[in-house]
């Protein structure tokens, strides 16, 4: 199915609405192919709205570390909070003048979702331009609950739960991705002069950050690793149950990703921890493993349940 397909089942008919999702589309094809790959198991109806969510966070993100390269830190934060700001204020009055921001706004307003998540957002965006460290988890969590745990909050009206419940649970799946990234990428993230793994857990085995700068392998190190990799898969195990409380047409996405991101920790122990030198990924067939029957379910519970309630949500748009 196209990407006008897409719209088109969404009830997206405005035409600059809809220039605004397809470049959305392209931003998650782009920069988030496992992520993208998950959201070909959703009803081709609410594709188009996951799409925004990411486009959102994804443009965020490069005006911190890509878009405004040449800037200083004090004027990446003015940018950020500029653009940020706009958002907030073009929800308010239902609509965008901007490219990417126009369909995230039809998107919260459509799915009625909280601004407080995308406030959240925004400062932990924020914090990415002055924080190079962590002491603690609870540290940690508020950077996290902004830059993971909120994406999930986002997402879950869209997947249409049948409990509240779910929302807890959506956050807890959020976190697992962003701590299973920050396993996999904590050489890349000192070469940005940051660490994302709370500092006195590394010291619990005899790990300082001056160690983990020589980017050597060590069985300290290993160890501290390890522990970080058993809070994933705990945090994983947790988020099973409100995967269960989605719509049926929702469940196989969520299911992919799950195994999908959650498998980055596998793919750093088959690499034994080398995250200095090589990094981790998860391969083809293990993509191709999870996708193939995720979509055979996709499109069982689709035909048996139908897609969710999206032609509802457009009456009442």
């Amino acid at each position: 199915m196209s990407a006008h397909d897409e719209l088109d089942q969404a009830g997206i008919t405005d035409p600059q609405t809809r220039e605004s999702y397809l470049r959305c589309r392209e931003l998650n094809a782009a920069y988030g192919k496992t992520y993208y790959l998950a959201t070909l198991l959703l009803p081709a109806g609410k594709r188009p709205y996951v799409h925004a969510l990411y486009g959102f966070a994804r443009y965020a993100d490069e005006i911190v570390d890509d878009l405004a390269s040449t800037l200083t830190e004090q004027e990446k934060a003015a940018w950020l909070g500029e653009w940020g700001e706009k958002f907030l204020v073009d929800v308010e009055r239902g609509g965008s003048d901007d490219l990417v921001c126009r369909a995230v706004v039809d998107t919260v307003q459509r799915w009625q979702i909280p601004l407080e998540h995308f406030r959240a957002f925004l400062h932990s965006m924020a914090m990415d331009l002055t924080v190079t460290e962590y002491e603690t988890y609870d540290d940690l969590y508020e950077y996290v609950y902004g830059s993971a745990a909120v994406i999930g909050l986002q997402m879950v009206p869209i997947l249409e739960p049948s409990e509240e419940l779910a929302y807890e649970y959506a956050k807890d799946l959020g976190v697992s991705f962003q701590l299973a990234n920050f396993i996999r990428d904590v050489g890349e993230d000192l070469d940005r002069g940051r660490v994302y793994l709370p500092m006195n857990e590394f010291a619990q085995f005899g790990v300082t950050r001056g160690d983990l700068e020589k980017r050597v392998l060590t069985p300290q190190i290993r160890a501290a690793l390890e522990y970080q990799v058993a809070r994933v898969r705990n945090l994983e195990e947790r988020s099973k149950a409100g995967i269960a409380m989605l719509h049926p047409s929702s469940r196989p996405c969520i299911e992919a990703a799950r195994e999908l991101y959650c498998g980055i920790v596998g793919a750093v122990e088959e690499i034994d921890y080398q995250v200095f030198t090589r990094r981790a990924r998860v391969g083809l067939p293990r993509r191709v493993a999870v996708a193939g029957p995720a979509w055979f379910r996709a499109v069982k519970a689709r035909r048996k349940f139908g897609p969710g309630h999206v032609q509802g949500l457009h009456q009442a748009a």
